[in-house]
């Protein structure tokens, strides 16, 4: 036994001896040198690439068994040689374990690239140079797999002699890299620097870890690689971690516990730093089917941006992908968007026409949240009469589209106190909106500015709908409407709404109906009840015009006075009844000012059931007669003044409203007036006159005379000025009146004895107005018309 072992020693004591002198031998008396033209020949041949080696080529024995070279670049096969290099470095090498040498194992203990440059482009048909070296190394793939058969072949392989190859290498190492991307496409180029990847006991067998880190630099001109003073648009600092399951046979790799970092700085967020950690359990990627596959996918990123306030938004995103690029499909799941102040957006999507035009469908809930902080942080928030308004949103729908448009199909709404179901949908530009919504009940004037019927432009451009943030900044300050943006868009609208509160007045069962395109906007039908009666209106704008024209049609049918004059008002009604309405108007502009000094058209409007509140027209007109006729009243009267009818034509001619024919029924009396309101100034002339006339019902008995005697009232002034200051009795106008009446009684009647006493009856009421009595009617009358 004991011979046998020193036998064996000596036999492994020889053959190291040889080993030895085999290595001493082979790095002192051969020089790797001589290699070269057959390594620049052999890599022609293979990948097509010219070949330069600058630097030497030497052996290294100890700690370990290895070559290396320095100084060398390559030039695709259509390159000239003066351009820059495909690709350079400056040292590569390559080191074999030495103890698997003896057990006929050729195993890679190390490779390490150091300083390599990559010089990739992208042409302007979208090929990269790239492409071309790939085809060519797929073509002498089999060729490349014959020229190594008898180096990986196994000691029962047809080459027996040869030595096997243990792909499993202890280290890879690439540092201090730097990578060049031009894409002339679309104008941009990539430059990554500061690459180092690190992998160890790289095995194709099994997983192993991989670590990798670069700054990433994004610019605009092509000419920064020349100008030191181009700034990138954007620079990102990026690592990568991960253990790596090579499928170099069925092409499928597998990367496990996935973790990639990166911190971004954008030229345009004003050195604000945007960060980002991609986590996933595992991401498997099948080249072969081109097939790729997130599990339990996480996104965590913090959003900086001088619109969002001074901290940064916290945005986090769990998901699982699969996404067949042969198929062009990308599949989303157990999607959930979380950030601070409540939000919970999740869901699923189906992506299909990936590569080309990506079509997308899927569901969308978002759990109830208040907008209001999220609003107030990006300085959206626009004064509201309600300080809770926006403050319980939440929605659910499935949701389709494409890189243009959205939709919403099946929607359930909740906006405060509301809920709405339907459809909506747009353009992401916001060129288009289309909805079709029905709803309990909105209050519209929660959401305008307190003490305002209508909000003011810099208010409503505060709301930046998506699509639409710019609309507003567009237009000039004191303008009403967007019009650059209302000129472009395309609206197809319905909206159904159980009851409906806005500028103060309440609407049931209101429907409205709004749609336009080029340049033309209508509301082609809004219908509602309204205070007991019904309301139907439509209006068309013209935005192709200049300035913009605008048409109304208003029509109101037997709507209740009182509750709409209080709830218009907020004062109480000085009169009842039910009122009807209808007319076509015209305007031209942008302001309100200019809209109301354009107004054109003309409305007519009748009351019926009507009745003046707390004054009775009949008891004063009929108090007026007896004074004139020395006699007094006696019987009780109504508080109010009950009329069948009351009606009149409003004409509207360049912002100034014309009447000259109202019509008031009383019974015995009728009243008249014609006048003018400038709308612009405010400013209203307006006369009107009150007759007895002889009917069954007259709420006294008149001398026959006095039947064509007018009792004339004149208001004066304007809308702002106190109300009981605008009208009184036209005192003129009267004794005007009852002088041609008595003038015209005395050319009826003959004979100089008449006149002379219709005379003394004309000196004796004129000597009656002047000492009391017209004091009288004049309080009277006045009163009536207060």
């Amino acid at each position: 036994m004991k011979a046998l072992l020193r036998t064996l020693l000596a036999v492994v004591g020889v053959l190291g001896l040889v080993m030895v002198a085999a290595v001493v031998y082979i790095t002192t008396f051969f020089d790797p040198n001589d290699l070269k033209p057959r390594l620049i020949e052999v890599v022609r041949q293979q990948s097509g690439l010219e070949l330069a080696l600058e630097g030497p080529l030497s052996w290294s024995f100890y700690p370990r068994l290895g070559v290396s070279v320095e100084q060398a670049e390559a030039w695709l096969p259509d390159q000239a040689q003066e351009a820059s290099p495909f690709v350079a470095f400056e040292r590569a090498e390559v080191s074999l374990a030495f103890a698997p040498l003896l057990s006929g194992e050729i195993a890679i203990d190390g490779l390490t690239l150091d300083s390599m440059h990559l010089n990739l482009v992208r042409d302007e048909q979208g090929r990269g140079n790239w492409q071309a070296l790939l085809e060519r190394l797929q073509k002498r793939g089999e060729e490349a797999e014959s020229a190594l058969a008898p180096a990986t072949s196994g000691p029962g392989g047809d080459a027996g002699s040869g030595m096997a190859v243990a792909l499993n290498i202890a280290s890879v190492q690439v540092r201090n890299g730097e990578i060049f991307y031009s894409d002339r496409q679309d104008g941009h180029e990539l430059r990554i620097d500061e690459l180092a990847i690190t992998g160890t006991n790289v095995n194709p067998n099994r997983a192993f870890p991989l670590k990798s880190s670069f700054r990433l630099a994004s610019f605009e001109d092509a000419g920064w690689r020349h100008d030191d003073e181009v700034e990138p648009e954007l620079v990102s600092n990026v690592s990568f971690e991960s253990r790596v399951l090579l499928g170099l046979v069925d092409g499928r790799y597998v990367l496990e516990n996935l973790v990639l970092d990166t911190r971004t700085q954008m030229a345009a967020a004003e050195d604000r730093n945007q960060q980002a950690n991609l986590q996933a359990r595992q991401l498997t990627a099948d080249l072969q089917a081109n097939r790729y596959q997130f599990e339990e996918g996480k996104l965590d990123a913090s959003v900086s941006h001088p619109r969002l306030g001074d901290k940064p938004l916290p945005l986090s995103l769990t998901f699982m992908a699969d996404a067949d690029l042969a198929a062009e499909t990308l599949q989303l799941r157990e999607l959930e968007l979380t950030s601070e102040d409540n939000l919970k957006l999740s869901g699923t999507l189906s992506v299909s026409e990936l590569l080309g035009a990506p079509q997308y469908t899927g569901q969308l809930k978002m759990a109830p949240m208040s907008l209001r902080p999220w609003l107030t942080r990006l300085d959206m928030l626009p004064e509201m009469t309600s300080d809770t308004a926006l403050s319980d949103v939440a929605l659910t729908s499935p949701v389709q589209g494409d890189a243009q448009r959205f939709e919403l199909t099946n929607l359930t709404l909740v906006l405060d106190d509301s809920t709405f179901t339907g459809r909506l949908g747009g353009s992401v530009d916001g060129q288009a909106l289309s909805f079709d919504l029905q709803g309990d009940r909105l209050d519209l004037d929660a959401y305008l500015p307190p003490s305002q019927t209508v909000a003011s432009p810099d208010d409503t451009a505060r709301l930046r709908l998506p699509g639409i943030a710019t609309a507003f900044a567009e237009e000039e300050g004191g303008e009403m409407l967007p019009v650059s943006w209302l000129r472009e868009l395309t609206l197809d609208s319905q909206l159904s709404v159980s009851r409906l509160k806005a500028f103060g007045l309440t609407f049931d069962d209101a429907d409205l109906e709004a749609r336009g395109r080029d340049g033309q906007q209508r509301i082609e039908r809004f219908e509602a009840r309204f205070y007991e009666g019904d309301l139907a209106a439509s209006a068309a704008l013209n935005l192709n015009q200049e300035p913009i024209h605008w048409t109304f049609r208003p029509t109101l049918q037997r709507v209740q006075i009182v509750p709409l004059f209080e709830a218009w008002r907020g004062e109480t009604s000085p009169l009842r009844g039910r009122l009807n309405l209808d007319g076509e108007l015209t305007s031209r502009g942008n302001t309100l000012e200019l809209l109301k000094g354009n107004l054109n058209g003309h409305t007519t409007l009748r009351i019926d059931e009507g009745a003046v509140l707390n004054v009775n027209v009949s008891q004063e007109l009929c108090t007026a007669v007896a004074t004139l006729e020395g006699e007094t009243v006696t019987r009780e009267w109504s508080p109010d003044t009950r009329f069948d009818r009351a009606q009149a034509t409003l004409e509207f001619r360049n912002g100034v409203v014309h009447n000259d024919d109202l019509t008031v029924t009383l019974p015995g009396i009728t009243l008249g007036g014609t006048g003018e309101l400038n709308l612009v100034t405010e400013r209203f002339d307006y006369g009107a006159l009150a007759r007895f006339v002889d009917t069954a019902d007259a709420a006294c008995s008149v001398n026959p005379r006095l039947e064509r005697l007018p009792f004339p009232v004149h208001c004066e002034g304007s809308l702002g000025e106190d109300p009981g200051q605008w009208c009184g009795f036209d005192r003129q106008a009267f004794q005007q009146a009852v002088a041609e009446l008595a003038r015209d009684e005395a050319r009826r009647r003959a004979g100089e004895e008449v006149e002379e006493r219709l005379g003394d009856a004309l000196e004796g009421l004129d000597e009656r107005i002047g000492e009391g009595a017209s004091e009288e009617l004049h309080k009277a009358l006045r009163g009536l018309f207060k």
